[in-house]
């Protein structure tokens, strides 16, 4: 009877220590893949991010050479056509710009390699409206400053105040050695990592490479990408979601959205937190495609 006693004390112990917050997130489910339409643009598309107010959609071409990868838009016509309208005005350079994500202040958030050289940074923002950007500056408080770690993606919350974003750290070749998921909040003008993120992220990050964050406009779902280390092509990337109940608890255990499936990247929700865009590769093109939740 008291080794039993010793039992349930142990057990009731472990049930309500912080191992329970490594159980999967709970599962939510997806419908089947719809191909998006970009009416007027035949090229590679990328990075996707649906503007807060839903009427427009960002991207980036081809994020390698021998392209010059820029950011452009198109404008929703509904939810799997657009009709592309260009490049985006006053962003784009010879160096690489991509990755676009946008606040509910207008503020556009992006990746760009055209000073790493002198600053060891690569995230950027600047004012959008209609298609042109403004104002155009280095976002100072993300990176390590250190050469062969770049912020290769990044994530603004709606309300502006956490950036979501990517450590990678680089050898001789083009793909990461590492690659996990940080938060900073807005301090001022300025950003700052979060003292306690490790901790929030200590389920999601993993020694395979994550990256390419979208949070919900509530920020208790997390969407991300997970590609295997060493790369091996038959081995598809994957994206997986994580949730939580509190903005200031850690995520859970990742799950996969078993529905998508392929070499696909880079999950963006739209503002109704339903429909999720994503860009998934299809032959030698990278072309853009949605689920829903059911």
């Amino acid at each position: 009877m008291q080794k039993a006693y010793i039992f349930l004390i142990l057990f009731l112990i472990a049930c309500h220590s912080d191992h329970t917050i490594n159980n999967p997130s709970p599962a939510i489910e997806f419908g089947q893949p719809v191909k998006v339409n970009l009416i007027g643009y035949s090229g590679n598309s990328m990075e996707p991010f649906i503007h807060r107010d839903g009427t427009i959609l960002l991207f980036n071409n081809l994020n390698a050479a021998p392209e010059n990868t820029n950011l452009h838009w198109a404008t929703k016509i509904n939810d799997t056509t657009f009709q592309y309208q260009g490049e985006i005005g006053g962003v784009n350079s010879p160096d690489l710009e991509g990755v676009p994500t946008l606040d509910n202040l207008g503020n556009l958030y992006f990746v760009s390699l055209r000073n790493y050289a002198t600053t060891l940074s690569t995230l950027y923002k600047c004012n959008y409206l209609n298609g042109v950007a403004t104002n155009v500056e280095l976002v100072t408080g993300l990176s390590k400053l250190q050469a062969g770690w770049l912020n290769f993606d990044i994530e603004i919350s709606a309300d502006g105040q956490k950036a979501y974003f990517v450590d990678a750290q680089f050898g001789q070749t083009s793909i990461p050695l590492s690659a996990d998921l940080v938060i900073a909040e807005k301090n001022g003008v300025h950003f700052q990592r979060l003292a306690n993120s490790s901790e929030i992220m200590k389920n999601v990050n993993s020694p395979q490479l994550e990256y390419a964050a979208c949070i919900s406009e509530n920020q208790l779902e997390l969407y991300i990408t997970r590609l295997v280390v060493p790369v091996n092509p038959a081995i598809p990337s994957e994206i997986l979601v994580s949730t939580r109940q509190h903005t200031n608890e850690a995520f859970s255990t990742p799950t996969k959205i078993q529905t998508i499936t392929g070499f696909a990247e880079a999950p963006t929700l739209a503002p109704d937190q339903k429909t999720l865009y994503y860009h998934k590769k299809e032959g030698d093109k990278f072309i853009l495609y949605l689920v829903r939740k059911k």
